[in-house]
């Protein structure tokens, strides 16, 4: 009898300790989500000295900055309590159209290239953008162990009697996914 009890109590141990290993993978994929959008407000404010900066090129480049300011916007949208990579690549793509456009503007007003502030701007911008991509790599990191530990037997029994979590789709960048031709087979 001290056997069975043992083993029942053995068991409701273990499921206990799988369960906490699944909330705790979550919270460590909901703080990385965290990251990678506080690094997106910080862009943000860099994109509003940089708005300010290009007004006084803007007779000829008002489409620039009306991308710029549909990026601000589009990271001030992100949502930080719901991960949503589909909104997240969307945003990483306007970032990398106004990049481009920002590169042509520098290009047609050499003055600009030259300006202090400008250059701090973008280096700055550049920081976030591999501070983001760093986030986005623990954030992806973090959503494969969270996926495993709910996927995998028996843990994801104990999953669907307790926590009901779904699989997070991890970030995947459509600028790079077109841009590189390689496709694994998985199946």
């Amino acid at each position: 009898m001290l056997i069975f009890i043992g083993l029942i109590v053995a068991l409701i141990v273990w499921s206990i300790y799988i369960r906490n290993t699944i909330v705790k993978h979550l919270n460590a994929t909901q703080r990385s989500w965290s990251d990678v959008t506080n690094f997106e407000l910080k862009k943000v404010r860099t994109l509003e000295q940089l708005e300010e900066k290009l007004q006084q090129y803007t007779q000829f480049e008002q489409h620039t900055l009306t991308q710029i300011t549909a990026l601000r916007q589009q990271i001030m949208n992100l949502n930080l309590s719901r991960t949503d990579t589909s909104q997240l690549q969307h945003v990483e793509q306007l970032n990398h159209d106004v990049m481009h456009k920002l590169n042509m503007v520098v290009e047609n007003y050499p003055e600009l290239k030259a300006d202090q502030v400008y250059l701090t701007m973008m280096h700055e911008i550049q920081q976030q953008n591999d501070n983001v991509a760093a986030s986005l790599s623990i954030f992806n990191r973090n959503v494969e162990f969270f996926n495993n530990q709910i996927q995998v037997f028996p843990n994801n029994i104990i999953n669907t009697l307790t926590l009901s979590k779904r699989p997070i789709r991890p970030f995947r960048d459509p600028v790079m996914n077109q841009n590189f031709q390689y496709r694994p087979n998985f199946h």
